[in-house]
């Protein structure tokens, strides 16, 4: 049966990506052992919390050598907020951390501003600046839910597919290179725009276009 996977490593918000795809009627399974990760099509890597933690708990569980191994074989993977910037060669949170390095560039904290707030939190718009599958029928100016101190900055600009404004800053809100795509927001939590997003996901990896809403 062909099906989406989430991985789930102990620090994602899990059960509201795996119920937004139900509700779109995308086939989704909870991905709990690195050997599950090849029965999927397409994977989904959420978080939520601390760089250093999520990194240590992927070793942990023995994810990190069989998850780079699927996405070399050109499956696709979603990072979703935390699950973005675990996908980046290094975090400066809390101290330095290594990453999975499928995207060259960092994780850094957003610079203090007078009046900024850090978390960045709650809706804000999105400016596309390329085109990508994620954000087909998604338009520059649409809103979406973030929650984050830290946000990636990519070594080549040309991995951005999507831009956010906080304060004076403009930060990568959607990333892709090749089979691997994230965003910093959380679609699952984006209303009507985020499902859209989850939606061209799910069409990409599965080839249907099912049940679009």
């Amino acid at each position: 049966m062909h099906m989406i996977g989430i991985i789930d490593y102990g620090m994602g918000n899990l059960r509201s990506v795996e119920k937004a795809l139900e509700h779109l009627q995308v086939p989704v399974s909870i991905i709990t052992s690195p050997k599950e990760l090849s029965h999927c099509d397409g994977l989904i890597l959420p978080g939520v919390g601390a760089f250093r933690d999520a990194i240590a708990e992927l070793r942990r569980k023995d994810f990190v050598s069989p998850l780079l191994e699927v996405v070399a074989s050109g499956k696709q993977l979603l990072g979703i907020c935390l699950g973005q910037q675990l996908l980046f060669e290094r975090s400066y949170e809390d101290g330095e951390y290594e990453g999975l390095g499928l995207i060259a560039g960092e994780v850094v904290r957003f610079h203090p501003e007078p009046e900024l707030k850090i978390p960045h939190m709650g809706w804000n718009a999105i400016e596309i600046v390329r085109p990508h599958a994620l954000v087909n029928g998604v338009n520059s100016g649409d809103y979406v839910y973030f929650v984050h101190s830290y946000h990636v900055s990519p070594k080549d600009d040309d991995v951005i597919v999507a831009t956010t404004q906080h304060g004076s800053q403009k930060f990568a809100a959607i990333v892709n290179q090749n089979n691997v795509t994230a965003a910093q927001f959380h679609p699952e939590k984006s209303q009507k725009v985020g499902l859209k997003m989850l939606q061209n996901f799910a069409d990409s990896v599965l080839g249907t276009a099912s049940n679009s809403r």
